[in-house]
């Protein structure tokens, strides 16, 4: 007859047996293997082949808004033209479109039909609002989960980080050909990318800013879906950590890449412009 000491010595194995297991198991070591042979350059270059490709973007979303304790839920239409237009339609429950806006390279402008006003300007406007500092080419990779176009590519380090590959870098530079700012305006981002290992898709990212390390955006991507031979992350959630956390939950529709698209953005000669 076995003693209840001995039981319980037993039984305490037992349980450690799926620990030992999981640990050492084939998954993790393959998930290692071509870190250690390979590095970042492996990942990155995942990264790179997997992202969604496209020269034209379109889609429906709705969305939920979250801002000191306040939520507010819309709807939307986006379209992008690669590397040169953002186009956004808000529109609220009632089903009226509220704002339009048209994001290029290096300006920002706003068609705000609720109070009769619009705004034409740069990308200050948009990093008020959103106490962040960003530009296009940051914008346009946060919206469709892909890598920042423009920039250095060549210094992260590769871990594994609770099951997924983890990229992080403490200095990314854009690279000069597409540096249109002054020296003393270049931003040079700390970055972290997670990469789900099933699809090399980035399921979780963090960028801040050197020189403002008090302020984070955050951006998760999940439930993709197929476009052509493409997977695309069809729910997203976008936060800003700053001195007031600003949170966006949305979920993408009617995805379509690569047809040709109109921006449609007149501004009515009644609307007053503000700054």
């Amino acid at each position: 007859m076995i003693s209840n000491t001995l039981f319980a010595r037993r039984f305490f194995l037992l349980l450690l047996v799926p620990v030992f297991l999981t640990g050492c198991s084939p998954a993790r070591k393959a998930m290692r293997a071509p870190i250690k042979e390979e590095g970042a350059d492996f990942l990155f270059g995942k990264l790179k082949e997997k992202e969604l490709k496209f020269s034209w973007f379109s889609a429906k979303f709705s969305a939920e808004y979250s801002n000191k304790g306040k939520k507010n839920s819309f709807s939307g239409q986006i379209r992008i033209r690669k590397d040169s237009l953002i186009w956004i339609s808000l529109t609220p429950m009632l089903g009226i479109e509220a704002v339009r806006l048209m994001i290029s390279q290096d300006s920002v402008k706003l068609i705000n039909r609720l109070n009769d006003t619009y705004f034409v300007g740069d990308y200050e406007y948009v990093n008020k609002f959103l106490n962040t500092n960003i530009d296009y080419d940051l914008l346009q990779a946060i919206l469709l989960g892909n890598d920042l176009q423009f920039y250095e590519g060549g210094k992260f380090r590769a871990t594994i980080d609770k099951g997924e590959y983890k990229l992080s870098t403490g200095a990314r530079m854009k690279l000069r050909k597409f540096v249109r700012n002054s020296q003393e305006n270049l931003r040079i981002f700390i970055q972290n990318i997670w990469l789900d290992p099933d699809n090399f898709k980035i399921s979780h990212i963090d960028v801040k800013e050197i020189k403002r390390d008090n302020i984070k955006l955050e951006a998760t991507y999940g439930t993709y879906e197929h476009m052509g031979e493409q997977l695309f992350p069809r729910k997203m959630t976008y936060t800003v950590w700053a001195e007031n956390t600003i949170k966006v939950k949305s979920e993408f529709s009617k995805m379509v890449i690569d047809v040709p698209l109109g921006f449609p953005f007149k501004i009515p000669a009644s609307y007053v412009r503000v700054k």
